[in-house]
């Protein structure tokens, strides 16, 4: 500021000496008025390019003065340029970081596992992240700044939102819900900023069929141990009060014995499953001999069959021989185990139960069972291999199974990273196949 009024002084000295010269003194104030006049002249042109300067940044896309070079301005006005460039530099330093900041906190919200909605003062949506989209059939889009009670008809949301308690959640069905499969989101609003809102969105349908099979698990258990032992019970009642001859006695000593060993069954089976889903999955450095696996399983399906149908039934094994599994044997004996003797129990008397194992043309191992037993609906074949689903609740307890088999067999072959199928259809008996990995079947290895 100081240089300014020195170079103003000096332009009027100049001006006044010049007029002096020409005209003596009545030159001297014209001198300094021409001068002053000049001055102001000059300065007004650098004026006029400051602002056209400033005007050129404001109007550019950027809408930043730090993307336009300053014109050559000297002095004042060169020193004031250069300012308020560096200065707008640094604002649109602090916006980007600042942008880059939001982008990667959207970023985050975008891989939330939940959904997220933004809503304004006036229930609007103002973002939402894909999730959230799929989870209430928004387009993130085209609904910012719709009111949610126009897309979210659920009259239980509705309640919610108009209620303004935000101390619980609410559940609603999703837009995934189909006739048949309704899926439920669990939604849970939070205040924030001035009357704003967060909606936070999860699916917990898998929750609560998880929840569902849980109730039925223990439903199912205290069922099947509550049937044997009210038999139990009445029977010991039986025996020891009434005098019984020793046909009676040892008639009901043999049903006695025959509850106690479907108990023993079940909870067998149970620790089994138990066991099956705490420990690690099993390596591929131990090899399980097939043939000693399958001939194992044969011996025990021939002495089923005789002990339920008196004419017994036609069993093959077509199983070859010189090959090997990697697993834990004692499981995959319990699959394979497992299968066999279903068929068995599930054929009728006479029936043909068919049992192979073969390599494929990709080198993986099938091992499949085939009977003629009267086979499985369509509508019950995908349910099978839950815990306690029964096709025909009274044959199974006629025949002794605990309906926890095939949740067996799908837990050992998901284990050895290997696909259980079954195919049936009502009247054409029924095949289940276990297709190992070609890296977890290999010929017997020799010395």
């Amino acid at each position: 500021m100081i240089n300014r009024w020195l170079v103003f002084s000096a332009c009027l000295l100049a001006g006044g000496g010049l007029g002096f010269w020409a005209a003596s003194k009545q030159g001297l104030v014209a001198g300094i008025l021409l001068a002053a006049f000049v001055w102001l002249l000059v300065d007004s042109f650098y004026v006029v390019r400051f602002l056209a300067w400033l005007r050129s940044a404001q109007n550019s896309e950027s809408a930043s003065a730090a993307t336009h070079l300053p014109p050559g301005l000297p002095g004042l006005w060169g020193e004031a340029a250069e300012r308020i460039r560096r200065l707008s530099r640094r604002q649109d330093q602090l916006l980007q970081d600042s942008q880059a900041r939001l982008d990667e906190f959207l970023a985050a919200m975008q891989a939330s596992p939940n959904g997220v909605v933004l809503l304004d003062a006036q229930d609007r949506i103002e973002w939402c992240n894909q999730m959230a989209a799929g989870h209430f059939g928004f387009d993130a889009r085209r609904d910012v700044l719709q009111q949610i009670a126009n897309l979210v008809r659920a009259p239980a949301f509705k309640t919610y939102i108009a209620a303004n308690d935000f101390s619980h959640d609410v559940v609603i069905p999703g837009s995934a819900s189909v006739p048949g499969r309704v899926v439920n989101l669990s939604v849970h609003a939070h205040s924030y900023g001035k009357d704003r809102k967060l909606l936070l969105s999860r699916d917990i349908t898998a929750i609560e069929l998880a929840e569902a099979m849980r109730r039925d698990f223990v439903a199912n258990v205290s069922h099947e141990i509550r049937t044997p032992l009210t038999v139990l019970s009445g029977f010991i009642e039986t025996l020891q009060t009434l005098p019984l001859k020793e046909p009676e006695r040892e008639r009901y000593l043999a049903l006695m014995a025959q509850q106690s060993q479907r108990m023993q069954t079940l909870v067998n089976d149970l620790l089994t499953l138990s066991r099956l889903e705490g420990s690690p999955h099993p390596g591929g450095n131990d090899w399980v001999n097939t043939s000693a696996l399958f001939a194992q399983s044969e011996q025990e399906a021939q002495a089923l069959s005789k002990l339920l149908a008196p004419h017994g039934h036609d069993i093959k094994f077509d199983v070859g021989a010189g090959f090997e599994i990697a697993g834990v044997q004692a499981e995959l004996y319990s699959a394979v185990s497992n299968l066999v003797t279903n068929a068995v129990r599930y054929t009728p008397d006479g029936g043909k139960v068919h049992v192979s194992w073969k390599i494929l043309n990709d080198g993986r191992g099938e091992f499949l069972v085939e009977d003629s037993g009267p086979g499985i609906a369509a509508e019950h074949v995908p349910r099978l291999t839950e815990r306690f689903y029964r096709v025909d609740r009274s044959r199974s307890r006629e025949t002794g199974g605990t309906g926890l088999g095939l949740a067996i067999v799908k837990h050992v072959a998901q284990r050895h990273s290997a696909e259980l199928h079954i195919e049936s259809q009502p009247g054409q008996g029924s095949r289940f196949s276990i297709t190992f990995p070609s890296t977890r079947v290999r010929g017997i290895q020799t010395a």
